[in-house]
């Protein structure tokens, strides 16, 4: 079997597509890419889509990469007519809404599978722009989308009960996985000694902790986050938790990278915490080393309807990376970790607070998480074990 992996994705940004790319090659199926990225992040297109004097700089960059991937897909058409060696079907990769239209009219007889880990529709509402007719418009991009695709690649049974009912027998369920360098990250055990030196971007000074802590021969536990801090992750859960075991004296040494909408709320309850360091951004391929340092790798603590349907990327890499995981207590992140993972109530600070409490205290537990964890992550998360259901799609 051969594919085509098409589109304007950018991997180094939104790994899930390099997970089904490695994923089929794993499994024998032979890929080629088409792909020339937008280079513009979810948010900047949620963004421009929800921002009608914005759309123009998004067409003028989407016709440049547009032009590009059609000369290149006619390349690849005209040595297929000579070799024989026919794409079996095209894969259009994360945020491929605009994509999948020029997919089907460039590959009119393949199968086209969209990968649609989001719905433009349903990430505007849960950034906070309400059901005006901006969302509407963004739904009826994500029917269009739908509506082209011959498969449609989602993330959880509750995303494809978001289809149209019509639409559904195309969807097919594919975990959203980790990369391999999470489990070589996880592997190695990496430490990483530069991360936070001198404690830069610490939103506090250093306390006396660190020498306690070193002649009592212990550590703190140490704890991380990373991505958007946007409503689905539930990031002021996590810096309310923060601040309730600095009140309680329990000794957390956390690590929070990233920025978003609600890093203000964040703030407002992390600053000054003597053991807290943030950093807004740390580059892709020195983040699984930075993980893998941690005892513990938080998930998502949201509340809004998306925040109760997904399984965060931060959930399977953390897993792979080795750390133990606390997220919160949905549905899907059930499923996909089992007892695997400690749960706490969606939007429960104390809750979270009272976990970690329990983390520091108890390291025989920790480790058992950390292992279930690493042995779920292995057997469930590669690539080529989450790409399976794909694999069995494309080949009926």
């Amino acid at each position: 079997m051969r594919v085509l992996a098409f589109g304007t994705y950018d991997v180094a940004k939104h790994p899930r597509v390099q997970v089904l790319i490695d994923g089929l090659r794993a499994c024998g199926v032979i890929v080629e890419e088409l792909d020339h990225p937008l280079n513009l992040s979810t948010a900047q297109r949620v963004q421009m889509l929800s921002q009608p004097w914005r759309l123009p700089a998004l067409v003028a960059r989407l016709t440049s990469r547009w032009v590009r991937l059609t000369v290149g897909a006619l390349r690849l058409k005209s040595d297929a007519r000579r070799t024989g060696r026919h794409a079996d079907a095209v894969l259009v990769g994360y945020l491929g809404h605009f994509d999948v239209l020029l997919a089907r009219v460039l590959f009119p007889r393949r199968t086209i599978v969209l990968d649609h880990l989001v719905f433009a529709g349903d990430t505007a509402v849960d950034r906070g722009a309400g059901h005006g007719l901006r969302t509407r418009l963004l739904g009826g991009l994500d029917r269009l989308a739908i509506a082209a695709a011959s498969l449609v690649v989602v993330d959880t049974d509750e995303h494809r009960e978001l289809m149209p009912q019509a639409q559904r027998r195309k969807g097919v369920v594919v975990p959203v996985g980790a990369t391999g360098a999470w489990f070589d990250a996880g592997r190695a055990g990496t430490t990483d000694a530069s991360f936070g030196a001198a404690g830069v971007g610490r939103t506090g000074p250093r306390s006396s902790a660190d020498g306690s802590a070193a002649e009592r021969g212990a550590r703190p536990l140490s704890v991380v986050f990373f991505g958007l801090f946007t409503p689905l992750q539930g990031a002021p859960v996590i810096g309310r938790a923060l601040r309730l075991l600095d009140q309680r004296g329990v000794e957390v040494r956390a690590t929070l990278i990233g920025s978003g909408q609600d890093v203000a709320a964040v703030h407002r309850d992390v600053d000054g915490l003597p053991e807290v360091t943030w950093h807004t951004w740390v580059d892709g391929n020195r983040l699984p080393a930075v993980v893998a340092q941690h005892d513990v790798s938080l998930g998502i603590f949201g509340t809004t309807p998306k925040a109760l349907r997904v399984v965060p990327n931060k959930v399977y890499q953390g897993a792979a990376a080795g750390t133990a995981v606390v997220t919160s207590d949905t549905a899907p992140q059930r499923r996909a970790l089992g007892d695997a993972a400690a749960y706490v109530p969606p939007g429960d600070a104390e809750a979270l607070a009272d976990t970690l409490a329990a983390l520091a205290g108890d390291r025989a537990r920790l480790t058992q998480l950390r292992r279930r964890a690493a042995a779920v992550a292995a057997e469930r998360f590669t690539a080529q074990a989450v790409v399976r259901p794909l694999v069995a799609a494309l080949e009926r």
